[in-house]
């Protein structure tokens, strides 16, 4: 449809018309009657006091100025020359970026740490404008290869952009990944090609992190060779300048209003007290908690249920989603650091940052106590990264002590093994290292400032909304374990979990919590045949497939073959939900329900052995009926396993080369019929 068009035709058509009649008034009587109008409104404006007037001048020109999307103006402004992206989901990627950051300081350079979803990264080739510019690229990869949350526009961006000239841009990328995961390092990887081919100069090698080995010492040995490499570039110099780089000061609040103060929520103060949809990663759902019970019959396991109300929030989910909870620290540890450093946990503070023209004004949402930051905002309870061991190091008054800090932030061999042994092989967090180190007394703001942000945790949905619209299911395990140093460490959001009980002292318990949308979803056509593989915890989405499916057989749809293989210690301990699967079974929505006791014979037995079994079965339902292959659960061992497996049924009933089988399974994958949703 062209508009152009249509006026042009509209006001042939009209033209005319006007010609035909005499107009109703003259010039004279329109001009009067306006001047009578216009005396009227002034005096009834006139005779109104005029007090609303400062009112609207006030609105006219509000505090917050629409946010500055344009980081080249930014940098500018500020007189950046470095900006770091980062694509993160846990913080990781976020915390490299601040550091690599603060570094350019030491070379006399400014660098600042950038979210993409807050730019427009069309902006890129701009770059060039500012000299010895450079971008960093800190890429974590999420689940099957794929961006974070905060950098998929960027990717869509670089996906979209077939005729961008980005050769001004020289850069770098750091990425973030886990060797056990299919797809290692995808993001970064995409991000490293995608930029050489649109023209930009790659001053240094793509760094690979592997959070299966020791991605904080890979950080490092990267960066080691890293900075040299952009001295050497922008014929710049270390500036020799080792000390301390505070980001943020301390402001004490001795005067102010509580209501002023945040009490542990994620963005907006008083969300917790006012809920507003959409809820989301910034405004999380407080979810009642309706029902919390132990699964497992015996063992020195908890595995739990959890059902949370969703009731009138608005909220939508689909079987194979993951709901995230943000989680609080455990209040004894948090009293314990308060007593070894000496401090009133409930004074109330905020951390400013230094550089006024930072979008992030504050490490977590300020004003608030030291007790709240330190319980809901603060990761106390994960072994600290040798960053935080650098900076911390200067408040030891033992000069040993002082060494074997900075020693074990450097990237020698002996200090990288003296970081591997004392800290992460010991499960030394934060409260451990005080404890252990009494000379270290660090102030307690710098402390906050350091510690990462304690993240949310993802579980996969175990119920269906098609059978529980008002209600999300959680399966876990609890996490306990004693340590090197005969401590017992806690994981923080099972052990909180465990104790949310519907009712506490008469109140609802509740979990802030909002849905990340999954790739991992049912066939499409009902009809297809479903493969399900998940041991242990790992059977959480299948109980909301199984659900989905046992509704679509009542709403009379014909439902293809579904197949579980379930696996776990002792048929008498831990086979969790049994009660539910062997009613489904009985129903006949689940056709075949293979369980795998690991420990209940002298031969260890898993999921994967029964696969191998069943071959025949398996591979008619692969090959010849267009089956789904799912797998949920541990990717260091079983989802290998289990992968193995395929390729060895492959092999065997379809007559292949072990690279013709794995190049089938690979195939499933990328169609779509063979999806994991892993963990390691």
């Amino acid at each position: 449809l062209n508009t152009a068009d249509m006026d042009a035709e509209t006001t042939t058509n009209t033209e005319p018309m006007a010609e035909e009649e005499e107009p109703l008034f003259s010039n004279l009587d329109l001009f009067l009657f306006s001047l009578i109008v216009g005396l009227v409104i002034y005096w009834f404006m006139s005779r109104k006091k005029p007090e609303p007037i400062p009112e609207f001048k006030k609105l006219d020109t509000p505090a917050p100025t629409t946010r500055e999307t344009s980081f080249i103006e930014k940098m500018k402004k500020t007189g950046k020359n470095i900006i770091v992206f980062y694509g993160s989901q846990t913080g990781t990627a976020e915390e490299f970026a601040n550091r690599l950051s603060k570094d350019a300081q030491r070379y006399g350079m400014k660098g600042m740490a950038a979210d993409p979803e807050e730019y427009d990264m069309g902006e890129m080739a701009r770059l060039s404008e500012i000299e010895n510019s450079l971008a960093i690229f800190c890429m974590a990869t999420y689940g099957e290869g794929d961006p974070t949350d905060n950098a998929q526009d960027m990717y869509d961006w670089l996906q979209e952009n077939d005729d961008e000239d980005l050769s001004g841009l020289n850069y770098t990328v750091f990425a973030l990944g886990n060797k056990t995961y299919e797809h290692y390092n995808a993001m970064g990887k995409y991000v490293d090609k995608r930029l050489e081919e649109l023209g930009a100069k790659r001053i240094f090698d793509l760094g690979l992190g592997d959070d299966d080995g020791n991605l904080e010492e890979d950080f490092i040995s990267w960066r080691e060779q890293f900075w040299p490499a952009v001295c050497e570039h922008f014929g710049v110099e270390a500036l020799g300048d080792d000390s301390s780089i505070r980001q943020y000061e301390l402001k004490e609040h001795t005067d102010i209003n509580m209501n002023k103060v945040y009490s542990g929520e994620i963005g907006r103060l008083k969300s917790f007290e006012v809920q507003k949809p959409p809820f989301d990663s910034k405004n999380p759902f407080l979810a009642p908690v309706t029902l919390n019970r132990k699964l497992n019959k015996g063992g020195d396991r908890h595995l739990m249920h959890l059902e949370l109300d969703i009731t009138g929030s608005k909220i939508r989910y689909e079987s194979g989603d993951h709901v995230a909870v943000f989680p609080t620290n455990d209040s004894a540890l948090v009293n314990k650091l308060g007593q070894i450093l000496g401090v009133d946990l409930d004074v109330v503070i905020s951390l400013n940052n230094l550089d006024e023209e930072s979008n992030k004004k504050h490490p977590f949402p300020c004003p608030t106590t030291y007790r709240t930051a330190l319980t809901h905002y603060l990761d106390i309870t994960h072994p600290p990264r040798t960053n935080v061991l650098y900076e911390l190091a200067q408040y030891a008054s033992d000069p040993k002590d002082q060494e074997n800090m900075r020693k074990m932030a450097s990237s020698s061999p002996e200090g990288k093994a003296l970081y591997q042994s004392w800290v992460l092989e010991a499960s030394r967090n934060i409260l451990a290292i005080l404890e252990d180190m009494p000379s270290l007394k660090p102030p307690v703001d710098h402390l906050c400032e350091l510690l990462p942000r304690l993240q949310a945790r993802y579980y996969s949905i175990a119920s269906s909304s098609k059978v529980h619209p008002n209600s999300i299911h959680i399966c876990a395990v609890v996490v306990e374990y004693q340590t090197k140093t005969g401590r017992t460490n806690k994981g923080v959001a099972t052990n909180w979990l465990k104790n949310k009980l519907v009712t506490d002292n008469g109140h609802k318990s509740t979990v802030p919590m909002y849905i990340r949308k999954s790739q991992f979803r049912l066939p499409f056509k009902a009809t297809n045949p479903v493969i399900m593989v998940g041991p242990g915890t790992g059977i959480a989405p299948f109980m909301g497939f199984i659900q989905e499916r046992g509704w679509l057989k009542e709403q009379g749809k014909e439902v293809g073959e579904t197949v579980m293989y379930f696996g776990c210690r002792h048929k008498n301990e831990d086979y969790i939900y049994q009660e539910e699967l062997e009613e489904a079974e009985k129903n006949q929505v689940l056709t075949q329900l293979n369980v795998a006791f690991s420990r209940d014979q002298e031969q260890k037995v898993y999921v994967q052995h029964i696969l191998k079994k069943n071959k025949e079965n398996i591979w008619k339902l692969i090959h010849s009926e267009n089956a789904h292959i799912y797998v949920c659960g541990d990717a260091r061992n079983m989802a290998k396993d289990v992968q193995t497996a395929l390729y060895e049924i492959a092999e065997e009933l379809g007559s292949m080369t072990r690279t013709q089988a794995t190049d089938y399974i690979k195939k499933l994958m990328t169609k779509g019929r063979y999806s994991q949703d892993v963990w390691s």
